[in-house]
């Protein structure tokens, strides 16, 4: 992607959509970070149809403990590897507990060694909670970083430090739900919407998938 396109690269997904927000449904910083946790290699439609359940009976720290690994389990059983979420969001509400007040705390280094919680995580929680310049890269952004031309890079860590070199300052904060929502319902893995892109005349991949015929 030329560097002159960027701008209104992104000055397009803002007119679409200027307001974006997480399709995860949270109410506290907690809650928000429980729910990115759970959503490794699961959909937000399945891990909030588990966290409806959920949040209503434990969503605090203590009270995630206080249900214990086979109270948490019954919540959380529709989710994918939710055996390994399970045993790792006990252990970061014991740690939130133990040294941090049973508050989320406001820092990378603290939020990474959270079990589970890794830099996509922590930057999807600096990002979504508190408005921070962080730019949390799964598998969407990955791909529609690549993809495009916008920032190519061969692992998360690369994408990443290339977005927060070329995404203009006034489109960093909303950068990260953009991409995602692109990636997610136009920008696919298997067969991209091209026919369907409002970005379309600035990305660079080739040749653009035409529509279905029928």
């Amino acid at each position: 992607m030329k560097d002159q396109d960027v701008e209104p690269f992104f000055a397009t997904l803002r007119a679409a959509n200027p307001m974006p927000a997480s399709e995860l449904e949270y109410s506290t910083v907690f809650e928000l970070l429980v729910a990115v946790l759970l959503s490794a290699q699961a959909t937000d439609v399945g891990v909030n149809k588990a966290t409806r359940r959920l949040f209503p009976v434990a969503n605090t720290p203590q009270a995630i403990l206080d249900l214990g690994p086979a109270g948490l389990e019954e919540f959380i059983k529709t989710i994918g590897l939710y055996r390994m979420k399970g045993k790792h969001l006990l252990e970061t509400c014991r740690m939130l507990v133990q040294r941090h007040g049973g508050e989320v705390p406001r820092d990378r280094a603290a939020l990474e060694a959270l079990p589970g919680v890794g830099r996509k995580t922590a930057n999807v929680v600096l990002n979504v909670a508190w408005g921070e310049d962080a730019m949390a890269v799964d598998t969407h952004i990955f791909r529609v970083s690549n993809r495009t031309g916008l920032a190519p890079g061969r692992n998360p860590l690369e994408v990443e430090k290339g977005l927060m070199r070329r995404v203009p300052t006034e489109y960093r904060v909303d950068s990260h739900h953009w991409l995602i929502l692109h990636g997610r319902y136009v920008c696919v893995a298997r067969t991209p919407k091209c026919w369907q892109c409002a970005v379309v005349q600035y990305c660079d991949y080739q040749p653009k998938t035409p529509p279905p015929k029928g």
